[in-house]
């Protein structure tokens, strides 16, 4: 079975096979695993596996690794997602919010929605203080019109990786 719904650099439709996509799924499960693991795990010998991991790289399905670190144990202990509503919709202006807000280090993520809210973002930070001095800097910045947060009191599901299980067979 396989899996053509992605595309490449150039539009073009890449078919992903049964074990590019358990690469996939094993590489995200655990961004460490050895060449050698992986290949066993995924049935087939070192050298056409790292080719595999290679490409799956360079065509941009793998865009990176790294270790996901407890933003609590690091001090992080609020989380906040902000609404954010602009007063303007020019291209140029929603360019610019995202620019400011790459430069934002309490920002972990900014989701440009349709609908009522302009844009959502996950902020984290070390307390509420630190929390409401960005959004005062937050508020203040160009075109932005409102900005409504909610505080998230427990989280009851975090899944940072994509559900691969989906695509691959019982």
């Amino acid at each position: 079975m396989q899996w053509a719904g992605c595309r490449d650099l150039d539009g073009v439709t890449k078919s992903l096979d049964q074990i590019d996509l358990k690469i996939l799924s094993e590489i995200q499960a655990d961004g460490r695993i050895t060449n050698v693991e992986l290949a066993k795990r995924v049935g087939i010998s070192p050298p056409p596996c790292l080719r595999r991991v290679r490409t799956l790289e360079e065509e941009g399905y793998i865009q990176g690794y790294r270790g996901l670190l407890d933003p609590q144990r690091l001090g992080f202990e609020v989380t906040v997602f902000a609404s954010v509503h602009l007063s303007s919709q020019a291209d140029a202006d929603l360019r610019a919010f995202e620019e400011f807000v790459r430069g934002e280090p309490l920002v972990r993520e900014c989701w440009m929605l349709s609908g009522e809210v302009d844009f959502i973002l996950k902020c984290v930070a070390p307390d509420m203080a630190t929390f409401q001095d960005f959004v005062a800097h937050l508020t203040a910045a160009p075109h932005v019109r409102n900005v409504r947060t909610s505080l998230v009191l427990h989280s009851s599901k975090y899944a940072p990786a994509v559900p691969l299980e989906l695509k691959m067979p019982g």
